[in-house]
């Protein structure tokens, strides 16, 4: 889109309501020097392109954007970013003339465009736990809120986080012989 679509749309988008040739043509003179069939041609293009709407008004039409300046905006980079032949490298140089302020916008947009990102878990859920899924059960042990049954004694079902897996039979060390003060005494629990 050229330097005069641009001066013209800048006024459509200012005065946001329908605007005729005329108006636009009196507010562009008042910079340079222009005729009425340039402004009606340029409006008229702009018509054809989608980015204003007319309605008849006697002998001429009121224009009325369609769209943002954000959205024209956007359009006019996607047109210029379709051209390149080597489309990242565009980017790169684009990103290369940008602002700390553009640079942050830039980033702010991903983020919005992305969505909120979800936070990667610390650690895996503890699934050695026992739940409980009986609805009717009459059990009046302690269960905590999250409907983790946190005292199962009368299932015999240990529920304490273990650091190792249980596959199979006891293998681990006598603790009685290793250290013969652990051994229970007779009479003892």
């Amino acid at each position: 889109m050229g330097e005069l679509e641009d001066a013209v749309m800048t006024r459509v988008w200012k005065w946001n309501r329908p605007v005729t040739v005329r108006e636009v043509l009196e507010d562009l003179q008042q910079e340079r020097s222009i005729a009425y069939t340039t402004v009606m041609t340029v409006l008229d293009n702009l018509h054809q392109k989608g980015w204003v709407r007319r309605e008849a008004e006697g002998r001429a039409y009121r224009y009325e954007a369609v769209s943002t300046r954000a959205a024209y905006a956007a359009a006019l980079m996607n047109d210029a970013w379709s051209q390149s032949d080597n489309p990242a490298a565009a980017l790169v140089a684009f990103f290369g003339m940008m602002s700390d302020e553009q640079r942050q916008a830039l980033r702010d947009a991903v983020r919005i465009v992305q969505g909120p990102e979800t936070p990667e878990p610390t650690e895996p859920p503890d699934t050695r736990r026992v739940t409980n899924t009986d609805t009717n059960s009459t059990d009046t042990n302690s269960t905590d809120t999250s409907g983790v049954d946190t005292d199962r004694a009368d299932t015999g079902t240990d529920t304490s986080p273990h650091t190792s897996v249980d596959t199979g039979p006891d293998t681990r060390p006598d603790t009685a012989r290793e250290n013969p003060g652990s051994a229970q005494q007779p009479g003892g629990r």
